[in-house]
């Protein structure tokens, strides 16, 4: 089931479908520093795979409460990196470019880090 994000203006009602805001949200994350790609969970294996580019919405998960939007990123980050730098760029860039995009205040990121990847 889909859920929308929406907002009311003195023109009348915009919707945003969460697919939308996962799929914005995801290529601001892929072209993070650090950020080798999301990643897919396979809950009932254990599984951890990196997403492909068109798959990228399945290691995302928006959610809206009281007008805020809450974002889950399950991402694999580079060997060698700080994953705090990671993160607290991923956050930063995702909140601005995001609320910038949308219009909505995001309330929360959260990052799960799912594996790391050695870069070609």
């Amino acid at each position: 089931m889909k859920s929308n994000s929406s907002m009311n203006t003195h023109m009348g009602n915009i919707y945003i479908d969460s697919e939308v805001i996962a799929q914005y949200a995801g290529s601001v994350a892929t072209e993070s520093f650090g950020v080798v790609g999301m990643a897919g969970v396979n809950v009932k294996d254990g599984i951890v795979s990196l997403l492909k580019k068109d798959n990228i919405t399945k290691g995302i998960s928006v959610s809206m409460k009281n007008n805020k939007l809450t974002l889950d990123f399950h991402i694999i980050v580079s060997y060698g990196v700080s994953i705090m730098a990671v993160a607290d760029n991923l956050i930063s860039s995702v909140k601005y470019k995001v609320e910038e995009f949308t219009g909505f205040e995001i309330e929360k990121v959260n990052i799960y880090v799912e594996g790391v990847r050695v870069i070609d």
